[in-house]
Order: structure tokens, then C-alpha cells, then sequence
């Protein structure tokens, strides 16, 4: 097929004229698509053109049949996903930095006294207190120790500050796993984001390649052409 020598074309879907540049020829076009195309009732012709603006939004409802056949719907993430296509955005962000932001000042508290409590620093300091505590009631005040063995009160304090740093801690954990689902999740649409990017570079590789194609059928075209012309004149010199 000869390349039209128009600077301009008719798109065979919204019949608006638009410089050759903005348009793909029909042949380019990816039978999937192409089949899309012609189940919306619209005309289509092998030897025309389609807009660029009406080819991507052809490619994203082609992605969403993709996603709507492999796992029955098309949820709010995936649906951002493919937003995010239509508009160029960049999907990708620092999912620990927008947690962080948006907790509260209790939270921050909980996270601090979790992380404390579960470091060395805690473990010496508290092994610190226990022996200074024990100390006092076993060799400095012998005659009248305010906790003397077997330390009840040292006990009712370690028995309440269990419990207070049980669900602290669980707090923190919990919270921790929801920011590990929010990654997890952002993961998926990264992934998935790439991997639909990677199916439209594949029918914008494959257009590049028909074009140059067809390009260097122009070119041998017109190369015959001027060797016919040459041999008849050559012929008609003798």
C-alpha cells in the first residue's frame, strides 16, 4: 500500500481532519483492537486512518476488557491505574512518607514507645533499674525496705507495665501491617501500570517498524521507476 502524499487525513472515527502526524494508518492497527473497533458499530476501513486521541482511548477500553476478563471486574486501583495511562501521570510515590504524614500525634506516640520498648537501650536500662531496685531493698535499707523480698511491688509495676506496652506494641504492629498492605498495593500498580505501558510500546514499536517499511517500499518504487526511465531512454537513444 502506497503512502497518501496528503498533508492531511479524515480519522475514520471521529471524521475530523487532522494532519498526518496525528493519525496511524489503519493497517498498523492491532487486530484485537481493531476487532474492539468494529464491535462499537463503528465503520472501519483497512485503507484509512484513525486519530491518535481515538486510538488510545480504544487501547484503554482493549486494557479494561484485558482486566475485566482475567478477573471479572476492574477495582478502584486498577481503575487509577488506567487513569493514570489516559493521562500521563506518574504513579509511582514514597508510600512510607505519605503514611507519616498523616498520622497522629497518639500514633507517633504508640510507634515511639514500641520501638523503644523493643531495643536494647530498653533492655539495659530496664536491667539497670531492676538491679538498683533490688539493691536497695536487700543491702541499704535492711532494717525497713519498702519492697522486701520477694518484691510484690516490684512485680505489681513489671505486671501494669505489661500491660500497658502490650497494646501499645500491638497498636504499632497493626499499623505496620497496613502500611505493608498499602506497599504491597502500590506495588501491584506499579507493576501493573508497566506491564500495560509495555503492551502500547509494543504496538507503537510494531507501527515504527510498518512505517519504515513501508517507507523503504517508496523508496525501491521509486527507484524501479527511475530505472524503467532510464533504460527507456537509453533504449530510445540507440
Amino acid at each position: 500500500m502506497q503512502r497518501s502524499t496528503k498533508l492531511k487525513e479524515d480519522c475514520q472515527i471521529c471524521k475530523k481532519e487532522k494532519f498526518i502526524s496525528e493519525l496511524m494508518p489503519a493497517v498498523s492497527i492491532r487486530q484485537s483492537i481493531v476487532d474492539l473497533i468494529k464491535s462499537s458499530g463503528n465503520n472501519w476501513d483497512s485503507q484509512g486512518y484513525i486519530c491518535l486521541d481515538d486510538l488510545n482511548k480504544f487501547r484503554n477500553n482493549y486494557i479494561s476488557k484485558i482486566l475485566q476478563d482475567e478477573s471479572g471486574n476492574i477495582s478502584s486501583v486498577e481503575k487509577e491505574v488506567l487513569d493514570s495511562i489516559s493521562d500521563k501521570d506518574i504513579i509511582s510515590k514514597n508510600i512510607s512518607e505519605e503514611i507519616d504524614r498523616n498520622l497522629s500525634s497518639g500514633q507517633r506516640l504508640a510507634d515511639n514507645i514500641a520501638k523503644f520498648g523493643g531495643s536494647w537501650s530498653f533492655i539495659s536500662i530496664f536491667g539497670v533499674f531492676l538491679f538498683i531496685w533490688m539493691s536497695i531493698n536487700i543491702y541499704v535499707m535492711t532494717v525497713h525496705p519498702f519492697d522486701p523480698y520477694p518484691f510484690i511491688l516490684l512485680n505489681l509495676i513489671l505486671s501494669c507495665l505489661a500491660a500497658i506496652q502490650a497494646p501499645i506494641i500491638m497498636m504499632s504492629q497493626n499499623r505496620q501491617e497496613d502500611k505493608d498492605r498499602q506497599r504491597a498495593l502500590h506495588d501491584y500498580q506499579v507493576n501493573l501500570k508497566a506491564e500495560l505501558e509495555i503492551r502500547l510500546l509494543n504496538d507503537k514499536v510494531d507501527h515504527l517498524l510498518l512505517q519504515h517499511g513501508q517507507r523503504m517500499m517508496e523508496i525501491q518504487q521509486i527507484q524501479i521507476e527511475l530505472m524503467e526511465e532510464i533504460s527507456s531512454k537509453i533504449q530510445n537513444n540507440k
